[in-house]
């Protein structure tokens, strides 16, 4: 017979086991859902699923990490199946939100370099933008086998498709993110380049700024309606870096502060202590390509304080 004291001690232990996969699960949730906010309410939403539950069916439960990944999973799959009617009333572009490059650090993905083709830049906004574009199952199955190397045969019970359809999924995501994808650079290369967009930027020199610029380069800008921002995506070097140099122009008093994004090198761009936005950029061949300027107060908590 079980004592109450043990009980207790029983309890605690389980606890401490569930909460230790916080991190873990706002890794996955953030992945599947593009932005802190929803993948916060997506742990919670799985941590009350949990603590829901009586006693008896608790205890049943003999993996419970595993429990709450495919719990968790299965919230971000119905999120994602709604979103895009929410964003389709969204004002201009919506972005993922851009997060410093340690935040997740030290969370455990998958170990198999053939498949885990992303993990060098698991949040990037390069790789993000690329998630938008993936259908939810597809997305699911492509963060939680290519990215945390959960088996086929569980991501199946989460999507509710069968694991030969699963294992598709993962392989059309996969190679959608290996289409999205530049040119791979050396990240000294990339943030030399970048360096040097910063410099142009603090001097206003709009010459040496386009001469940094793709031919093809595209801005896009996310305000959420909140804050000024471009409501269609900017193209062609001239436009871009008279829309950057613009920006900066009309706030004066903005510090472009080098900061360490999942991307690389990057800039957040600073009113004394409140950081008014975040700018990440995509390098390829010496020359940007892609330009993602988040202002939306919302998505910039991760860089305040």
């Amino acid at each position: 017979m079980i004592t109450e004291e043990e009980r207790v001690s029983t309890d605690g232990e389980n606890l401490a086991e569930v909460m230790s996969e916080r991190r873990q699960l706002m890794a996955l949730a953030f992945r599947m859902l593009g932005t802190l906010g929803d993948a916060e309410d997506a742990v919670q939403e799985g941590y009350f699923r949990w603590y829901r539950l009586d006693d008896a069916d608790r205890a049943a439960i003999e993996n419970p990490q595993a429990w709450l990944t495919r719990v968790v999973s299965r919230i971000c799959l119905d999120v994602l199946g709604s979103a895009r009617a929410r964003r389709e009333n969204y004002v201009g572009e919506w972005l993922p939100e851009p997060v410093p490059a340690d935040l997740f650090l030290g969370t455990p993905v998958a170990a198999d370099p053939l498949d885990a083709v992303a993990l060098d830049d698991a949040v990037s906004m390069a790789l993000l933008v690329v998630l938008e574009a993936m259908t939810p199952a597809e997305r699911v199955s492509f963060v939680l086998h290519d990215v945390f190397a959960v088996p086929f045969p569980e991501i199946a019970e989460i999507v509710g498709r069968s694991p030969a359809a699963v294992r598709q999924l993962a392989t059309s995501g996969r190679r959608r993110v290996q289409d999205g994808r530049a040119v791979p650079v050396e990240r000294s290369e990339h943030d030399a380049v970048v360096a040097a967009f910063g410099r142009a930027c603090r001097e206003g020199d709009l010459a040496s700024l386009m001469a940094l610029l793709d031919p093809a380069v595209t801005l896009r800008s996310d305000g959420g309606g909140l804050v000024r921002a471009a409501i269609n995506p900017v193209h062609g070097p001239s436009n871009v870096a008279r829309f950057v140099l613009g920006v900066l122009a009309k706030q004066a008093a903005l510090d472009f502060v080098e900061e360490a994004t999942a991307d690389g090198l990057g800039y957040s761009m600073r009113l004394g202590d409140r950081v008014y936005g975040i700018t990440n950029l995509r390098v390829e061949a010496g020359l940007v390509t892609d330009v993602w300027l988040v202002v939306t107060p919302e998505k910039l908590g991760a860089w305040q304080g």
